[in-house]
C-alpha cells in the first residue's frame, strides 16, 4: 500500500449534460437534461441547475418535467463525447502511464511515480483541473487518497469541479459522518436495508458487525464492511478484459406482455450481440434482470453448451429466462426494467460448422440454424458500418427502441471489451 495518497480518482462533472452546454452557450445556466422527452422516455444525465430541482439521470422524462418546468431536452450530441473525453484521457496520460478508464468519463490514476516531476498528489489533482478546463472547456472533480475506493468517494464530495484530498491518517475522520449512498454500489435499495437497521453513515456501517451485514445483503453485505473499513487492496490496473457485457432498458411501468418483453429483449440482445462480435466475442452465459414496481428484482441466468454472439439465439435464451421470472411471480406484476448480460466470454473470429447429428439445436453456432444466423449477423454489421446503424435491423429490435436516449449514446456507457 503506498504511503501517500497516490491513487487518483478523476470524474468529469455531468459530462453529456456539461458537453452540450459547451457546445450551445445558449443552454448555459439553464437546467437540461440528456434524453427522454417531456412525454416519455429516460434521462440519460442532468446538468447541475437540473440537480437542483431533484432531476437525475435514470428519471422517467414526465417525472423529470414536472420537477423542474423550465428543464430543456437535448438529444444528445453523441458523436461529440468520445473524442472530447478522450482529449481528457489524453491528459491524463501525460501525468502518467498509469491510468484504469472505467468508463467514458472517468478513470483512476496512479501517481506514485509522478510525484517527483510534478508534485505531491494535490498539485497533481490541481493541474489535472487546470488542463482539462483550459484545453477541452470542462470541469473535472478529483478524488485522492489511499485506495481506489476512497478516492472515488473523495471525487463525489469533491463535485461539483473540485479537489479533495485525503491524507494517511485522516481517513476516519473523513469517511465517518458521510452517508452510506455515497458508497461504491450502495443504490437506494441498499439504503433503505441498511437505514431499517439504523445504519445510515459510513461510520455506522464500519460498526456494524460484518456477519449481521452479510446475513443482511448476502456477499455483497462482507464487501461494503470493508470498504467502510477503507479496506481495499485493488491497484490500479492499465489493461484488462471485460468479464461480461450488458445492456438495460428502463420501461417505467409497464405490463410485461409477450410483445413488448419480445421487443425490448431484440433490442437489448441486438446492442450485446452486437459488441461481442466487434471484438470477435462470444460468450455461454447468459443472465437477464427483471425489476419490478417496487424496485424488488430477479435474476436468472442459463449457460449454454457453446458460445453464442447471434442476436436472434440471445433474443431467444434471454426471452425463455423472463418467461420464468415472471411465471414464479405471484399475480399480474409490472416490470420496471429488463437487462440483459452475457458472461463466460471466449474468442469467436469464425464459426466451425457441425454434423448435422440429432437433435438439432438451433443455439449451437455450429448447427445449420446457428451459422445461418451468425452469418447473418456479420452481414448485417458489415452493412450498418458503411450505411449506419439504422440501415438494417431486426423488426422486433426496431420496435423495442423506445425513442429516448439514442443507441450511440448509451454505448458510451459500456465498458470496451
Amino acid at each position: 500500500m503506498p504511503d501517500g495518497a497516490t491513487i487518483l480518482h478523476a470524474d468529469l462533472d455531468a459530462f453529456y449534460a456539461s458537453v452540450e452546454q459547451l457546445l450551445d452557450p445558449a443552454l448555459r445556466g439553464r437546467p437540461i437534461a440528456v434524453g427522454g422527452s417531456p412525454s416519455g422516455g429516460v434521462v440519460l444525465a442532468a446538468s447541475y441547475e437540473a440537480k437542483a430541482f431533484g432531476v437525475q439521470g435514470g428519471m422517467p422524462g414526465w417525472r423529470a418535467a414536472r420537477l423542474c418546468p423550465d428543464l430543456t431536452f437535448v438529444r444528445g450530441s453523441f458523436a461529440r463525447y468520445q473524442p472530447l473525453a478522450d482529449r481528457v484521457m489524453d491528459i491524463l496520460g501525460d501525468v502518467t502511464p498509469l491510468v484504469q478508464r472505467i468508463s467514458v468519463d472517468e478513470a483512476f490514476l496512479d501517481v506514485s511515480g509522478a510525484v517527483h516531476l510534478f508534485g505531491p498528489p494535490a498539485s497533481i489533482g490541481a493541474l489535472i483541473r487546470r488542463r482539462v478546463r483550459a484545453e477541452v472547456g470542462l470541469a473535472i472533480s478529483v478524488g485522492a487518497a489511499r485506495t481506489k475506493h476512497l478516492a472515488k468517494v473523495a471525487s463525489q464530495v469533491a463535485k461539483p469541479d473540485g479537489l479533495v484530498v485525503v491524507e494517511p491518517g485522516h481517513e476516519r475522520a473523513f469517511l465517518d459522518p458521510l452517508p452510506v449512498a455515497l458508497m461504491w454500489g450502495v443504490g437506494p435499495v441498499t439504503e433503505r436495508q441498511l437505514a431499517e437497521r439504523g445504519i445510515r453513515t459510513v461510520g455506522d456501517l464500519a460498526a456494524a458487525p460484518g456477519p449481521m451485514l452479510e446475513r443482511l445483503l448476502g456477499r455483497p453485505g462482507g464487501t461494503l464492511h470493508a470498504l467502510a473499513l477503507d479496506e481495499d487492496p485493488r491497484r490500479v490496473a492499465t489493461s484488462s478484459r471485460a468479464r461480461s457485457v450488458g445492456a438495460q432498458s428502463a420501461l417505467g411501468r409497464r405490463d410485461p406482455t409477450p410483445e413488448l418483453v419480445r421487443s425490448v429483449l431484440s433490442h437489448l440482445a441486438e446492442r450485446v450481440a452486437g459488441r461481442l462480435r466487434a471484438k470477435d466475442r462470444a460468450g455461454r452465459t447468459v443472465t437477464v434482470r427483471v425489476r419490478f414496481a417496487g424496485m424488488r428484482a430477479v435474476t436468472r441466468s442459463l449457460t449454454l453448451a457453446a458460445p453464442v454472439s447471434s442476436t436472434l439465439t440471445l433474443t431467444e435464451v434471454a426471452e425463455r429466462l423472463v418467461r420464468q421470472a415472471l411465471d414464479d411471480q405471484d399475480g399480474d406484476p409490472e416490470i420496471t426494467l429488463l437487462a440483459i448480460s452475457v458472461s463466460n466470454l471466449a474468442a469467436q473470429p469464425s464459426i466451425q460448422l457441425e454434423l448435422p447429428l440429432p437433435p438439432p439445436d438451433p443455439w449451437r453456432p455450429g448447427s445449420a440454424t446457428g451459422s445461418a444466423r451468425w452469418a447473418l449477423d456479420r452481414s448485417m454489421d458489415a452493412a450498418r458500418a458503411r450505411f449506419g446503424k439504422d440501415a438494417v435491423g431486426y423488426l422486433p429490435a426496431t420496435l423495442g427502441r423506445t425513442g429516448g436516449v439514442p443507441d450511440d449514446l448509451r454505448e458510451l456507457a459500456q465498458r470496451d471489451l
